[in-house]
């Protein structure tokens, strides 16, 4: 089995506790940029230290690094930030599941955004197993929330716009990541994506930072006030985004993110078992077509 697939596999299981987490501090009463910069602050100096620790445990240097990494780390980066805002948001309109749901528009954009910017093409049977996750992504998307909206306006509200936004903006952060890890060139895949990743973490943070300074005064002091549940989201993010940025370093962003539609089933165990969420046959039935999906991408590749 190639190393990209468990990675991501791991990404996918912690990334879903991270919003699980982050679910839990927006019911803190923190903003939504307060639950988002929470998942930068904390994680950024941890990513620094394993980064400098890996390059000096391996004798590794900083390798030179071009124009075109910062170009696609910072594009990346900032289009994660609003992204993740999205999502945050989005957790206040529609239940845990059909949030994630939502965000998961992403997989289709991030290979037509690979090829555009990159000139990554999938093959035949990776286009096929990301149609099979698009039509499963489709079913869960039809979800009537009691006292929300019905008939298309369910697909044309504000939670719809804010689920799409979000997966073009994770379909942009993870191509710029991808290509932020290529322009360091050949090497050691984790340390590219440690350097690429304290890089995107320590920018996150600080745009954030002057941000919430700005717009939202007193938020940065209730970020820390509620750092026991912030930093396992820091914690969580970390863990998530090194295993996220090590798989765009060893694979195409397209198939990293088709397989990482597996969250979506993570999701639904924890909205399940955790929030206490029913979960409906057609809702079986997509997540279904999404194991199909998952395994020929597998196979495939």
């Amino acid at each position: 089995m190639a190393a990209w697939i468990p990675i991501t596999l791991f990404a996918a299981f912690v990334q879903n506790l991270r919003f699980m987490l982050q679910k839990h501090l927006k019911a803190t009463r923190l903003s939504t940029g307060g639950a988002t910069f929470a998942r930068f602050i904390y994680s950024a100096p941890l990513v620094a230290l394993i980064a400098a620790g890996y390059g000096m445990s391996t004798g590794q240097a900083w390798p030179a690094v071009p124009g075109r990494f910062w170009a696609f780390a910072l594009a990346g980066g900032l289009a994660q930030i609003v992204a993740t805002m999205c999502v945050v948001a989005l957790f206040s309109r529609r239940n845990f599941a059909v949030g994630i749901t939502f965000k998961k528009t992403e997989v289709l954009q991030t290979a037509l955004m690979g090829f555009l910017v990159l000139g990554e093409a999938v093959s035949p049977a990776g286009l096929v197993a990301i149609l099979i996750g698009f039509v499963a992504v489709l079913l869960l998307s039809d979800v009537r929330v009691p006292g929300g909206p019905a008939g298309l306006s369910r697909f044309f509200n504000p939670a719809a716009g804010l689920g799409l936004a979000s997966g073009v903006l994770f379909a942009v952060s993870a191509t710029g990541y991808r290509g932020a890890s290529l322009a360091l060139g050949p090497g050691d895949p984790f340390f590219r994506a440690a350097l690429t990743l304290a890089v995107v973490t320590a920018a996150q943070s600080l745009a954030m930072l002057a941000w919430l300074k700005w717009r939202e005064p007193g938020e940065i002091a209730r970020v820390f006030v509620h750092w026991r549940i912030a930093g396992l989201v820091g914690l969580t993010s970390m863990l998530g985004s090194l295993g996220w940025f090590t798989a765009f370093t060893l694979q195409k962003a397209a198939y990293v993110k088709a397989l990482g539609q597996v969250e979506l089933i993570f999701s639904f165990l924890a909205a399940t078992f955790w929030f206490r969420e029913t979960t409906t046959g057609r809702e079986l039935v997509a997540m279904g077509l999404l194991s199909l999906s998952i395994l020929i991408l597998i196979l495939a590749l």
